[in-house]
């Protein structure tokens, strides 16, 4: 698998006709795996899948590191769910072309709305409610800032430890295809993605929609976010000014 893994995933997406074959032979890293050694196959997860589990959920990043540190793992790894952890270029195209395996869909936790309801009880269901009600000013200040950047703000099922992450909407490209794109040349389609806030975080929970730095925070939260999933800021210098103005408050 060292020597010739990324030329049997390539076979995925050229090789139609063998797609079900090498899919049994595909492996991967994840969180459940040893580090960034790809060793887990599709059927050992299923194994491991709990019961109500819906899909076989999945992360993509340009390195191990980032992937294995993604914020979008959070609720996972909280939840003790197995997601894989895929940092070669061609696992974008694999996901794109492998959308389902033994019936099971491959679905990414960085693109659209989390559906895991077996990770939520009815109670977790109105709790969530409540929350939205409550955070409904902040959402439609940051969706105010950040009307330029991105096409949604709304709270996170997906946040433990973070304030705040990027995901893209269920059938726009996401940053990491995108990021490859570019650096391979190509013209990315010019999509916005969707800023999501965590409503348990400290630092949300102190912001107030009318203070005179709200402003400085929805742009930090949301450049913070880019970081965290390996992208570049396009204002750098304009993120420091502002990390900085909020701390000298």
């Amino acid at each position: 698998w060292k020597e010739y893994g990324k030329v049997l995933k390539e076979g995925l997406v050229e090789d139609m006709d063998n797609k079900d074959v090498v899919s049994k032979l595909v492996r991967f890293a994840s969180t459940h795996g040893n580090g960034e050694e790809q060793t887990v196959s599709l059927d050992d997860y299923l194994t491991r899948m709990p019961e109500k589990q819906k899909a076989i959920y999945y992360v993509t990043a340009d390195n191990h590191q980032a992937a294995n540190s993604s914020p979008h793992l959070e609720v996972f790894r909280k939840n003790d769910i197995e997601v894989l952890l895929l940092s070669d270029p061609v696992d974008e195209w694999v996901v794109s072309h492998l959308t389902t395996y033994e019936e099971k869909p491959l679905q990414s936790i960085a693109k659209g709305d989390l559906d895991i309801d077996e990770l939520k009880g009815e109670e977790g269901k109105e709790e969530a409610e409540k929350q939205k009600e409550v955070m409904q000013p902040l959402i439609d200040k940051f969706k105010s800032v950040l009307e330029s950047k991105v096409k949604d703000v709304r709270l996170s099922t997906r946040l433990v430890d973070s304030p705040a992450c990027l995901v893209a909407d269920q059938f726009d490209m996401g940053g990491n295809m995108e990021r490859i794109l570019q650096a391979m040349g190509q013209d990315a389609p010019d999509t916005k993605p969707i800023l999501e806030i965590n409503p348990d975080h400290s630092i949300v929970k102190q912001m107030n929609v009318d203070s005179d730095s709200i402003e400085d925070w929805a742009n930090v939260l949301f450049d913070q976010a880019a970081l965290a999933e390996g992208a570049s800021l396009k204002d750098p210098a304009g993120y420091v000014a502002r990390v900085n103005k909020l701390l000298s408050v």
